[in-house]
């Protein structure tokens, strides 16, 4: 039963891996091998715990009045209370939060894009320059995935690219570039990237530690990339025909600023209400739809019945990506299981022992994400390796890395956001820019996917770096 939960874990995200091939939604999958894999568990729960190697249990056993479970009923009835209302609960409101916290995020960024509220800034791009607009898609990719997320980030700039080149290779250059952005940008904010979402709600970092620490190396993994199309990218874009037709104005420019200004302020406002509340983010993040949603009833009533439905919030929900959020409950329940019957410790101990370095694990969960989804990456990396006390280890000692805001966590941010723009479905980013605009893999790998990596490495090189000059 052990080995079987990891068949399944290993086939379902085959399932999601050949998700367009098999024709079948990755949400349905993971939600699939989510359920199967705590099946399992509970089936073989004596057979699987016995074995010794889950954490989790020989410290709830410790809670267990000596000798208890050398009766075969008693053992049973506490094994049950240790999966069902001990580890199930415990992890269900652990991913209740991060899915929470998505569902609000995601549903601020959809309210601001109905109202025009993104078409301030696209509508301030004029150059034809390939290389200067390259340079500006480029930055403004990489602070607005920060704010908002490397996902809708990428949507937006992507949509925008369809206004700005008309050619089709061009526009894939730029889209790759924006994906390559989108995902340095959105590692180095705590709400940028599910992956950092999921670190800093876990308490494994702070929004102003990931912030301090990640930056740098985020910016140079972006700027690298840019600089060396720089030197060999020539010429202007060709804009495309616009139909004014299609340039439906609903919504006032004022109405459009204040909304952009107000979404972006609630997002940037989250990490605030955490320091200041002490309570988890997805509160604050809740807090902010709250009162967007409010005011957004209140500009409603000044509108026709038509526009009114059109900028309704009970509208803009159906928009959300529902089936994304899923995904993420089915695989982070996976990953939870795999945690909490031991298989995860055990692939720990086998990176401390084949690889012995926290930058060698975080460059190969990097590379590893731009084959998998970083989601599952984080979530098992989270699982392996627990937050230290500093209270109860040397300083310079190597579990000194795993302290909360410790090398390990950073550079796991930085590594799993990143890595996954090595191939173009990698990342959430790159699988929307493909979608949208119909990216082939192999000219990805062909012409992005080096430029990529040496980003990456670079990248890594300058976080490195940053540590000795900071003796951190």
């Amino acid at each position: 039963m052990f080995i079987l939960m990891v068949v399944v874990f290993v086939l379902g995200y085959t399932a999601i891996a050949l998700e367009h091939p098999l024709k079948v939604d990755k949400a349905a999958s993971a939600l699939l091998i989510g359920s199967l894999t705590w099946v399992i568990y509970i089936l073989g729960s004596s057979d699987i715990l016995s074995l010794g190697f889950s954490r989790a249990w020989e410290e709830f056993k410790l809670s267990i009045p000596e000798g208890m479970l050398s009766n075969p009923e008693k053992a049973q009835e506490y094994i049950h209370e240790f999966i069902v209302e001990k580890e199930a609960l415990h992890h269900l409101g652990e991913i209740a939060q991060i899915l929470f916290f998505l569902l609000g995020a995601m549903t601020i960024v959809e309210i601001v894009d109905q109202y025009q509220g993104f078409k301030v800034i696209t509508d301030k791009i004029t150059t034809t320059n390939k290389v200067k607009l390259l340079w500006i898609l480029s930055f403004l990719t990489f602070f607005m995935s920060a704010a908002l997320d490397n996902l809708t980030t990428t949507i937006v700039l992507v949509a925008l690219l369809r206004k700005l080149i008309a050619d089709k290779e061009t526009r894939w250059f730029f889209a790759s570039m924006v994906v390559l952005a989108a995902n340095a940008g959105g590692a180095w904010s705590p709400i940028g990237d599910v992956t950092t979402i999921m670190l800093w709600i876990g308490g494994q970092v702070t929004a102003g530690n990931i912030i301090a620490m990640v930056f740098i190396p985020s910016l140079v993994t972006m700027i690298i990339p840019v600089a060396i199309l720089s030197f060999t990218m020539k010429g202007e874009v060709q804009r495309p025909d616009v139909d004014d037709n299609d340039n439906n104005e609903y919504t006032t420019l004022g109405e459009r600023k204040f909304i952009l200004i107000f979404g972006v302020s609630a997002l940037l406002f989250v990490p605030v209400f955490k320091t200041v509340t002490h309570l988890p983010p997805y509160m604050g993040m809740l807090f902010g739809l709250s009162l967007l949603w409010i005011v957004t009833e209140i500009i409603g009533k000044r509108k026709s019945a038509e526009d009114k439905r059109k900028l309704s919030v009970v509208a803009i929900l159906s928009k959300v990506d529902v089936p994304t959020v899923l995904f993420f409950l089915g695989i982070l329940s996976a990953v939870a299981s795999l945690q909490s019957a031991g298989q995860l410790d055990l692939l720990a101990k086998f990176l401390d022992d084949h690889l012995g370095n926290i930058y060698l694990i975080n460059i190969a969960i990097g590379l590893l994400s731009s084959i998998v989804d970083n989601v599952p990456l984080v979530a098992g990396a989270m699982g392996m390796y627990e937050i230290v006390d500093p209270a109860l280890i040397e300083h310079g000692s190597y579990m000194s890395h795993f302290v909360a805001d410790g090398t390990f966590w950073e550079l796991l941010a930085f590594c799993a956001g990143t890595g996954g723009s090595i191939l173009i479905i990698g990342s959430a980013a790159g699988v929307a820019a493909m979608g949208m605009e119909k990216i082939d893999f192999i000219w990805y790998l062909k012409k992005i996917s080096l430029l990529a990596f040496i980003g990456y490495i670079a990248g890594v090189g300058a976080y490195y770096l940053q540590a000795i000059i900071l003796h951190y």
